[in-house]
This record gives structure tokens, sequence and C-alpha cells, in this order.
């Protein structure tokens, strides 16, 4: 495959810029993979830069799955309203309410699950793991905590549309493509006969 052929493939992928896909490719020397990792990290980078500027402006976004028995409104916000507005934004949010009505989270993040919840998930795994190692125990407890923040907090869960990443990581790639904080702020799934 040639470099052109390269580019426009990595840009396919990721929906980076051309220059940015360009400069990657090189960097990796024709790698995609390697390419696909330099962006994730530029991605990061950028994220952790903007992660601290204000996002007031944003969007509800509803979504009601097909036989109108599951509905989900999410907020996202942004740091202005044309980027709210931008296709590439409300296509991210769709995605998002998508994600929270397939997978069933409960938190937005694992930042917000109740100090009990973890207490409780640690005792019941200690119970099970009496008589091994304490550094066995803490290993195999930090192991259950992340799978269980994988299934119940929307950042940690694979994305529903390309399980090779994170919804954090597709968050990520989102800040780094359109250039502002955007966070995702609270959620509602709503099943008929459901509790939530």
């Amino acid at each position: 495959m040639d470099v052109k052929d390269a580019i426009v493939k990595l840009r396919e992928m990721t929906g980076a810029g051309m220059m940015d896909c360009k400069k990657a490719i090189m960097e990796a020397q024709g790698d995609i993979k390697a390419a696909q990792d330099l962006l994730r990290q530029r991605g990061l980078d950028i994220a952790k830069k903007k992660s601290g500027r204000e996002a007031k402006e944003g969007q509800i976004v509803s979504y009601i799955h097909g036989g109108a028995k599951l509905g989900v409104m999410v907020e996202i916000n942004c740091e202005s309203d044309f980027v709210a507005r931008n296709e590439e934004f409300q296509r991210f949010a769709r995605d998002i309410a998508m994600q929270i009505a397939a997978a069933h989270p409960l938190y937005v993040s694992s930042d917000e699950l109740p100090a009990e919840e973890i207490a409780k998930e640690k005792a019941g795994a200690l119970q099970e793991l009496k008589g091994k190692p304490a550094n066995v125990q803490e290993k195999i407890i930090e192991g259950r905590l992340k799978k269980r923040f994988e299934e119940i907090c929307l950042l940690n869960q694979k994305f529903i549309k390309d399980d090779s990443r994170t919804v954090q990581d597709y968050l990520t790639e989102m800040i780094a493509k359109i250039g502002e904080n955007i966070i995702i702020r609270r959620f509602v799934r709503y099943e008929l006969g459901g509790d939530r």
C-alpha cells in the first residue's frame, strides 16, 4: 500500500485530518496500526489539555429504540453552541444515546460509584478469596472491580459500534477532532416495565 492510500485509509478509520494522518503515517513508517496508536495518543494529550475548560453549551439528545419500549435522554456538553449544532457532535451524541440503550450503564464514570458499592464489591470478593496471599487477593479484587466498572460505567464500556475501543476512547477522539472539551454530563434510561 502506498503512502497516499495509507493516509486515506487512516483518515477513514479515525476521522482525523489529512495532515495529521500524513504526519502519523510518516512517523510510523507506513504502519497503519502504529499510526492509529499515535493519533490516539495525541488525542489523549489534546483531551487532557482541554479537560479543564468550561463546557456549558451542548444538547440533550433523546433516543427511542424500535417498538417504543426503551428510551434514553442524555446531556452532552461542549464549549460552544457552534459545536453543539455540528453534525459530528450530533452523531456522537446519538451514538452515546444508543450505547446507553444497548449496554444499560448505571453511571457515567466510575467516579460516580458510591463508596459503599465499591466496598461491598470488595468485601464480597474477599470472602471468596480467603486463604490466598494478600498480593494475589489485591490483584483479583482489582480485576473484578475493573470488570464491574466495564459493566455499569458508560465510559468504561466497550463501544457498541467498535469493541476495540471504549466509550472513553471515543470521547477522547471527539475532543481531539472537534477541538473543544466535551462532557457526557448525565443520562436517564427508561425501559417499559423496568425500574430504569
